[in-house]
């Protein structure tokens, strides 16, 4: 899955597609948005744009812009799965049954510092259901593996990557329990 830089309909030679581009801002390539946990499958025709879900969200990663619907952005924080968001739609459009089935987990890219052999594993720290772990390579590299099985699409892996080396991929039948 290729990733396009998502410059907000700003042409790319811009400050805003630069601005973008530094802090790590893609958009899936497939044109699937990352909407809220909870969303269901009608999320765009549902969504309203009314921004309840952002305001709502206690860890602001929710974000609206313009007359986009509203996605999460990792680069804020990392989603703690509160239902809150889906609390505040007033549309429907995001229901708390459905924050169990996230469809997002975690991949790492190749400007990932640990693949440059530097030793890095803020990912692995930060990882509260323990997803990652670090492969030993030679020359005593360790490389992070994901095991999408125990990744809940939290993104507190995103968040916290100082190489911005974490991206995310939608999956089709995640049933993966995220909220306890």
């Amino acid at each position: 899955m290729l990733l396009e830089l998502d410059t907000g309909g700003a042409p790319m030679r811009s400050l805003e597609g630069r601005r973008n581009f530094l802090r790590g801002r893609f958009r899936q390539s497939d044109g699937l948005a990352m909407y809220p946990p909870g969303a269901q499958e009608a999320f765009a025709d549902l969504c309203t744009n009314c921004g309840d879900c952002a305001t709502a969200c206690p860890e602001a990663i929710i974000v609206k812009t313009g007359s986009a619907h509203p996605v999460v952005d990792f680069t804020r924080g990392a989603c703690t799965f509160c239902g809150e968001c889906s609390a505040a739609c007033p549309s429907g459009a995001l229901l708390a049954e459905k924050i169990t089935l996230w469809p997002w987990r975690a991949t790492i890219q190749t400007n990932c510092l640990s693949f440059q052999g530097i030793a890095c594993r803020a990912c692995e720290d930060a990882c509260e259901p323990r997803a990652i772990r670090f492969q030993l390579m030679t020359a005593g590299r360790a490389v992070p593996e994901i095991d999408t099985d125990q990744c809940s699409g939290c993104g507190e892996c995103a968040f916290t990557c100082p190489a911005q080396a974490v991206r995310f991929e939608h999956v089709e039948h995640a049933g993966k329990e995220t909220v306890q």
